[in-house]
């Protein structure tokens, strides 16, 4: 047996932990260049008291970026040639303060600012680029989610789009890992229901294609495992993802989901994804679809896909999504995937495609912007006649 394990290189989690802002930067350097992703907290107190740590720790702190979209190659330029041309000093790190938009961003940023060897970070995306790879270590960063969905926060990619041409794709390197993690499930109440929604759908779908994925591991199976016991068990017989959506306040709830999205974090960046994130990442290029609500509607479409091809592992969700021990395995898949289109109803997720706005006329364009690294790592080869079929007979 051999395998290969990255994580963030400290990870700390725990309601109210964001008071231990100031003493973490701390640990990186002087002066944090902020990226920030939440609405939300604008101007709420608990951002006040993030500030203040900073402060109290005698740190300069300066706002660098609040993106109010998923990043574009030219977000990331224009912002990384702002930096170089105001000067980069000694200690300094970047501070990264939303969902996984602005994680990406600064992961995205922190890359760049330290390797100009390109003329834009689209020379260094994956599979539309010149091939250029990340040789010099980024700015360190300190990533802190605001959402329970992308586990950004773990992984080493950044996603980057661009609709000019039309692609999304991602800046990958070991050296991108987030130096320190501050994960505070307290930051995810105030965000709303749609978002709690469509971000807890992308830590299960990461989830459970992580555990299916043909290079996954035994640890990364039981890190996904894991994740999904903590949104499925101990709820009061309802799904964590639930109570977060129907009672945003719930504390068990909220921390069961950010545990979840961590950990989906982790599986992902050592074993990769399947055909929902490859054909969700196509949706947000070609339909402007939000990445979590793209996820949320094509995870029981591929898990239907799979199911033949990873039978058992199939079965042992359905008995985990349940709490039951069903014996015989077709029922157990079946559970699985009645589950989790149950989940997607009540929390407001569409069945079809039609209703994310996708039209007919996109769907081959999607199915040749659905290749690439997460579709590699599908239990199964679908190939392009297969992908039209069953995306058309979803819209």
């Amino acid at each position: 047996m051999r395998y290969d394990i990255l994580t963030p290189r400290k990870i700390v989690f725990g309601w109210g932990r964001r008071t231990e802002i100031g003493e973490l930067a701390r640990w990186l350097g002087r002066r944090g260049l902020t990226v920030g992703g939440s609405k939300t907290l604008k101007g709420h107190p608990m951002l006040d008291v993030m500030k203040a740590s900073i402060r109290r720790a005698e740190l300069e702190m300066v706002d660098l970026w609040d993106i109010t979209r998923e990043p574009e190659v030219i977000d990331i330029d224009e912002v990384a040639a702002a930096v170089v041309r105001n000067g980069v000093k000694e200690g300094d790190f970047l501070i990264a303060i939303g969902g996984g938009a602005a994680i990406d961003t600064a992961k995205a940023i922190a890359a760049m600012v330290t390797n100009r060897h390109g003329d834009s970070v689209q020379d260094f995306l994956e599979g539309v680029g010149r091939g250029l790879t990340i040789e010099n270590a980024p700015l360190p960063v300190l990533a802190i989610p605001t959402t329970a969905g992308t586990g950004s926060e773990a992984t080493k990619n950044a996603v980057i789009s661009s609709y000019d041409p039309p692609f999304k794709k991602s800046l990958r390197s070991e050296r991108m890992l987030p130096d320190v993690v501050l994960v505070d499930p307290e930051l995810t109440v105030s965000c709303p229901a749609s978002v709690t929604a469509a971000s807890g759908m992308d830590a299960i779908t990461q989830l459970v294609e992580s555990f299916v994925s043909i290079r996954a591991t035994p640890f990364t199976r039981k890190i996904c495992r894991r994740g999904l016991r903590a949104v499925f068990e101990g709820h009061g017989g309802e799904p964590a993802i639930v109570r977060a959506v129907e009672q945003p306040t719930d504390r068990r709830a909220r921390e069961a989901m950010s545990h979840a999205a961590l950990l989906s974090g982790i599986a992902l960046a050592n074993s990769g994804l399947g055909m929902a994130h490859g054909v969700a990442a196509a949706l947000g290029v070609h339909a402007r679809v939000r990445h979590g609500l793209a996820c949320a509607v094509m995870l029981p479409i591929a898990m239907k896909v799979n199911q033949d091809t990873v039978s058992n592992d199939f079965a042992e969700l359905g008995r985990l999504f349940s709490g039951r021990d069903i014996r015989d395995e077709d029922e157990a898949i079946e559970t699985s995937l009645d589950i989790t289109q149950r989940i997607n109803e009540r929390i407001g997720i569409p069945r079809r495609l039609s209703e994310l706005g996708v039209l007919p006329e996109q769907i081959p364009a999607i199915v040749r912007s659905s290749r690439g690294n997460s579709m590699n790592g599908n239990p199964r080869e679908i190939d392009d006649a297969e992908l039209t079929a069953l995306l058309e007979s979803h819209l």
